[in-house]
């Protein structure tokens, strides 16, 4: 890690020529772990998990809409692409853009993901068919949340030490509660153009203000690797990514499918305003589970945290099967989106515990993330495929529970590695 006392991101170009020097590490006691500018960091890294992760999370409400109106001629398999596209993309750009924030150039790619994102959504709002939208909200989006994700996650580590994983579970909280809202009761009044064309408007507004308000406190002064293929010698690491990478196979299905399940399945008939809801319960249940484990993660441990957490995900996915009445549907959304909010918000914090220096975070979350990306590539679409063109949920429901709790094997056998059985040590 480079001397405090190192140029922050004023000019994003000016050491990019300059010859390599040996990192000095920082003292822990220089890293502010509190303060205005701090807090600041958190704010606007919340604004770039709004406009990355948020967009992702708010694709149930379109998956909903397109099977009813507009890509109506497509499978639900077919339409699940176009989410997993986009959240794959905003993962597996991680591996570019995890080196390149090392390397300086935070500002020029949250200037590219804001174009790339708010572009991506007004192209959308003209878009009539699925290749259209496909290159607009999938590609497009996916690219600039892409450029905006690595940042808004890797930024807040560098000014927190034993608030560490509580700042960014605050960070990681802008989740996709407010975009579905706003577009479920816009477009029905003013039409799906004008309905999504004002999502782009928020989306420029925010992330405007974290260009504003965010600052790179530290860089490192040496030029980092693409890859640090390295790093998969660890361990820890190694089964650690495994663990993201089947996790987001399984995690995000619930959030794809549970409108169409209200909707379609109970034996007790749902109306769609309150199936709509469900998504929005998911994903404010899934704010306070990026926050309350955080905040217990920096006294216990991130790995620690997360293995309940994605167990008990496990459990209530398996539950789901059961599940067929509103008020049941309502407890699951509140629970799942809770225990699920972790895989979100825990990893970072655990790739940063897992690297030998805060240096190398970037490029190894990267590659960590670029897996967790293939898992939600394939994950959502195979659902859609086991679903087909029926109402019978089970086994999408069952390979949601079987691939989380295999997720959750490979993060316990990644602590065992890291900290052997010794059950009381923070990991």
């Amino acid at each position: 890690m480079a001397n405090p006392q190192a140029p922050q991101d004023k000019h994003d170009d000016s050491d990019a020529t300059s010859p390599e020097r040996k990192e000095a590490p920082a003292p822990a006691d220089t890293i502010p772990d509190g303060g205005l500018i701090a807090w600041l960091q958190v704010v606007g890294s919340f604004f770039l998990f709004f406009n990355s992760w948020g967009i992702v999370n708010t694709f149930g409400v379109f998956q909903t809409y397109y099977a009813s109106k507009l890509l109506r001629d497509q499978t639900p398999s077919n339409i699940s692409w176009i989410g997993s596209i986009q959240a794959f993309l905003l993962l597996i750009i991680g591996v570019a853009t995890g080196p390149v924030y090392d390397a300086g150039y935070f500002r020029t790619l949250v200037l590219i993901g804001t174009f790339l994102t708010v572009f991506g959504m007004m192209m959308t709002s003209i878009s009539n068919t699925y290749w259209q939208v496909i290159l607009a909200q999938a590609l497009c989006v996916g690219l600039g949340s892409g450029c905006l994700f690595i940042p808004s996650v890797a930024i807040v580590s560098t000014y927190f030490t034993t608030k560490k994983s509580f700042a960014t579970g605050i960070a990681a909280s802008g989740s996709g509660v407010i975009y579905p809202i706003i577009f479920h009761q816009l477009e029905p009044q003013i039409g799906f153009g004008w309905a999504t064309r004002i999502l782009a408007f928020i989306m420029m507004a925010t992330l405007g203000i974290a260009l504003c308000v965010m600052k790179v406190r530290i860089k490192p002064e040496q030029k980092r690797e693409l890859l640090q293929l390295s790093a998969f010698k660890e361990l820890p690491y190694t089964l650690f990514t495994l663990g993201e990478f089947l996790g987001f196979m399984g995690l995000y299905i619930p959030f794809f499918y549970i409108q169409s399940y209200a909707i379609e399945a109970p034996s007790t008939p749902i109306d769609e305003n309150l199936a709509f809801y469900l998504l929005v319960i998911l994903n404010a249940a899934s704010i306070f589970g990026r926050v309350i484990p955080n905040f217990l993660a920096d006294k216990t441990g991130p790995l620690n945290m997360l293995i309940p957490c994605a167990a008990i995900s496990s459990l209530l996915a398996f539950c789901w099967i059961a599940i067929d009445r509103k008020a049941g549907l309502i407890v699951f959304c509140i629970f799942y989106g809770f225990f699920s909010g972790t895989f979100v918000s825990l990893p970072p914090t655990t790739v940063v515990s897992l690297s030998p220096s805060l240096g190398v975070v970037g490029t190894r979350m990267g590659m960590s993330f670029a897996f967790a990306g293939l898992g939600l590539l394939v994950g959502t679409p195979v659902a859609g495929a086991i679903l087909g063109s029926g109402t019978n949920f089970v086994g999408v429901q069952a390979f949601c529970g079987a691939i989380v709790a295999v997720a959750t094997v490979a993060v316990l056998v990644a602590r065992f590695a890291k900290v052997g059985m010794n059950f009381q040590a923070k990991a």
